[in-house]
């Protein structure tokens, strides 16, 4: 099963006038395992018409029911066609030939599947090159990020902004100072600091861990593949975005290089006690009557001490300020889950949020 839901390949093909394309792939399980399999495809492609034949079984998804019929025969599956030209160009340029382990390679892809595999025609052209290509990455050296935004003019060290000067009058302000924070090392790599956004006096505040990759580069908080996890919750909860705010207790995304990617890093916290004060600076502009602790350290800053967030999730804390804080799973930590567990998590997860939306539409914006 675990081999049927790594080595599928779809192709689309041209189906009746009007229709959504269908994708089909051909595969040659061991076992008898399509049904139990389909499933798996049938939440991963959701939204996609697609079918997988079998020597003995067949699937067709429409987007509603999983329908099972007799197996075909290979050349009823599409041939090759332009999707697999860029899954190919894609598995070039991702081949690590520093990292090849051909043994292993073939413990993880058995070499019987190579012949429907379309990627498996290149590995000995890249097996060959590997040992030139790896001397190669060691003469160019590392590489540096490519910043989106210009690094802002620094002024003389003693007035760079630290935890001691004032605190910033308005959101504005704060933003601007922000953007020349450089109290811990992560603000020096980043694209551009990432403060929080929507509005003024919200009644509800929402407090994450730190930027990720797209909201390093576009400056807002919690738009990437968490985010928008997240705004389906909201949207479930009939919460308007624009109507609470939204930020995170580190500003700067904090990431290590791995070739092109970057690869989000946890805050130090060291890192975190650094930003501290501009999450507080935020609280205090904003006023929000509660908030929502999103993650361990979104917890621990806005506590003040170490959370155990699997136990007290769902739980409201109190602030020293007298604030309450609800305590929940970061969306991010969804994602990770074993996609058996993903609807039970999510739905768990927004049991937890139906709290703080209670508080919301009991109170409504705070204009």
């Amino acid at each position: 099963m675990h081999k049927m839901k790594a080595f599928v390949r779809f192709r689309t093909v041209a189906d009746e006038a009007g229709a959504e394309p269908l994708h089909v792939a051909w595969f040659e399980p061991e076992h008898h395992i399509v049904e139990a399999t389909a499933p798996f495809f049938a939440r991963r492609f959701t939204n996609m018409r697609w079918a997988i034949l079998t020597p003995e079984r067949s699937v067709r998804w429409e987007g509603n029911e999983l329908v099972f019929g007799p197996g075909g025969r290979r050349d009823e599956a599409p041939p090759a066609d332009a999707g697999e030209a860029l899954w190919l160009t894609y598995y070039r340029n991702i081949f690590n030939p520093a990292r090849l382990k051909l043994k292993m390679m073939k413990k993880e892809m058995p070499v019987r599947y190579w012949h429907n595999l379309p990627e498996a025609r290149l590995i000995d052209a890249l097996t060959a090159e590997a040992g030139e290509r790896s001397m190669s990455m060691i003469e160019q050296g590392p590489s540096d990020p490519v910043r989106r935004l210009p690094v802002p003019p620094q002024p003389a060290a003693a007035q760079l902004p630290t935890a001691d000067d004032k605190a910033p009058t308005s959101l504005p302000a704060l933003r601007a100072a922000l953007e020349r924070c450089r109290e811990c090392p992560i603000g020096e790599h980043a694209t551009q600091a990432v403060p929080g956004e929507g509005l003024q006096h919200a009644p509800l505040m929402f407090v994450g861990e730190q930027p990720g990759d797209q909201e390093d580069l576009q400056g807002r908080p919690f738009i990437g593949p968490a985010g928008q996890l997240f705004a389906r919750a909201l949207q479930a909860l009939a919460i308007p975005r624009d109507q609470v705010y939204i930020t995170n207790a580190v500003k700067h995304f904090k990431f290590e290089l791995r070739g092109k990617r970057r690869i989000h890093k946890t805050p130090a916290q060291q890192e975190a006690a650094a930003c501290l004060h501009w999450l507080e600076s935020e609280i205090e502009l904003v006023a929000p009557q509660v908030l929502v602790a999103l993650g361990a350290t979104a917890a621990r800053q806005l506590m003040g001490r170490a959370v155990a967030v699997t136990k007290e999730r769902g739980q409201w804390l109190v602030r020293a300020d007298g604030r309450r804080v609800l305590i929940t799973l970061h969306p991010s930590a969804l994602l990770r889950m074993e996609p058996e567990d993903k609807a039970a998590a999510y739905d768990a997860w927004l049991a937890d949020l139906r709290r703080a939306a209670e508080h919301f539409h009991a109170t409504g914006p705070n204009l």
